[in-house]
């Protein structure tokens, strides 16, 4: 009788010990699923805020709404230590120069869009917003750009409303990761130490590339080589959500 109790005792908790693993196996695959890049959960849009972790991938954009100087030294920086980034123009200063818009596609970036006017959203009438997304997806056609799926609402300013005209228009939000406030000139070492410091694999790095920044092209000359030292490679935002999983924020 012992010997059977004893064996009941032993199979129960084999039974205990296989439910434990087959939780922990279904805990793990759900866990995987739920990093999956979704824009859009619920009918909530979301922005994309970071690539994969796991992915040795960083995107390193810059935001242009005016001037016409920097941006020539930025290219000269990225062909130089040959790092492909994004830029992401305002629709009225990719009109006033298209030269420019050319330079920046030839240097094989990618372009993005902040809008036409380049002002805040959060401050305009919903039917303003979808005029101005309008009004920059024509000027950007006509410059030969069809199909420019990324957008940086201008300033950042995004909610709700404003994630689900843009995804109405067929496009996706992109806000950043790491943030060194370049536009602020608070000195090249400051803008070198906070991105090699805080940089890592996923990262959406956001960087200017209007007349205001004074000091991020000399940043640049240590900031690309040192990232790349960090194993870090440097590609566009398509390439960073194609080459592994994103995430997302809601955004209230």
């Amino acid at each position: 009788m012992s010997f059977y109790t004893w064996k009941m005792e032993r199979l129960k908790r084999y039974g205990i010990v296989v439910t434990l693993a087959l939780f922990c196996a279904l805990f793990l695959w759900l866990g995987q699923w739920s990093q999956i890049p979704v824009f859009s959960n619920n009918d909530e849009p979301r922005a994309l805020t970071q690539g994969s972790k796991d992915s040795s991938l960083v995107a390193l954009t810059f935001n242009i709404s005016w001037g016409s100087d920097k941006v020539y030294e930025i290219l000269e920086q990225l062909e130089s230590h040959q790092t492909q980034a994004t830029f992401f123009v305002s629709g009225e200063w990719a009109e006033r120069h298209p030269d420019i818009v050319t330079a920046i596609q030839e240097g094989k970036h990618e372009i993005g869009m902040m809008g036409y006017e380049y002002e805040s959203y959060l401050e305009l009438k919903p039917e303003q917003v979808r005029s101005d997304l309008s009004k920059a997806q024509e000027t950007f056609e006509k410059l030969g750009f069809e199909e420019i799926k990324w957008i940086r609402p201008p300033h950042g300013h995004m909610d709700k409303e404003v994630l689900k005209l843009i995804e109405n228009e067929g496009m996706q939000a992109v806000q950043w990761s790491l943030n060194p406030r370049d536009w602020e000139n608070p000195g090249t070492n400051a803008i070198i130490d906070q991105v090699l410091n805080e940089g890592k694999k996923g990262d959406i790095i956001l960087l200017h590339a209007s007349d205001s920044v004074k000091q991020t092209p000399k940043a640049l000359e240590v900031i690309l080589p040192g990232l790349k030292q960090k194993g870090l490679k440097f590609v566009s935002i398509s390439e960073l959500v194609s080459g592994g999983e994103s995430e997302t924020t809601q955004i209230d």
